[in-house]
């Protein structure tokens, strides 16, 4: 067995048994032969492309076939990359640690992704709420203008109150209604 760093390699003597594991765990590389029991390499990787979340992951084929057609169907079905038999233990390596990296740097992009998306997130939540204030800010101010003018606070209401309807009523977000709202 080769040892790649931490990595803790999982195996299957049946393509079926492996999908399974693969539905339920997370895999940060699989390793297929063309030539398996049950189904071969390339069915084996459509039907893990299938399984949710991974789409991503590397997948590497060692097949001791050097037919040019096999090669271009199973990269459109998925495959990263080949090896061909007999393996060379160093490539087998060099090519593992490279798609490795790569898993991680994917990993760590969504996971930038993420944050970002929870950042984006946070940040409108603070928009409503600073729009919110803003509302309440407002209807202060016309309440203090009542006491002066009735008339005047109600028709600024009015005219508020028609301009969000107005908005909706044109197809305008909630959101971009408030903010109509707020404008007058």
């Amino acid at each position: 067995v080769i040892k790649l760093g931490d990595c803790r390699p999982i195996t299957f003597t049946r393509a079926g048994e492996a999908l399974e594991w693969c539905t339920l765990n997370e895999a940060d590389m699989v390793i297929v032969d063309y030539m398996m029991p049950e189904m071969d390499g390339i069915t084996f990787t459509e039907r893990f492309r299938l399984l949710p979340g991974k789409s991503e992951v590397p997948v590497l084929m060692v097949t001791g076939s050097n037919d040019r057609e096999l090669r271009y169907r199973a990269l459109t079905t998925g495959i990263n990359d080949f090896l061909t038999k007999p393996v060379d233990s160093l490539e087998l390596m060099a090519r593992m640690k490279n798609m490795l990296a790569l898993r991680t740097s994917q990993k760590h992009l969504l996971q930038r992704a993420q944050l970002l998306a929870d950042e984006a997130f946070n940040s409108g939540q603070a928009a409503l709420e600073i729009a919110a204030r803003e509302r309440e800010t407002l209807i202060c101010l016309g309440l203090a203008a009542e006491r002066r003018d009735p008339e005047t606070h109600e028709h600024i209401t009015r005219m508020s109150n028609y301009a969000q309807l107005i908005g909706l009523r044109m197809g305008l977000s909630e959101q971009q209604a408030e903010l109509l709202l707020l404008a007058s």
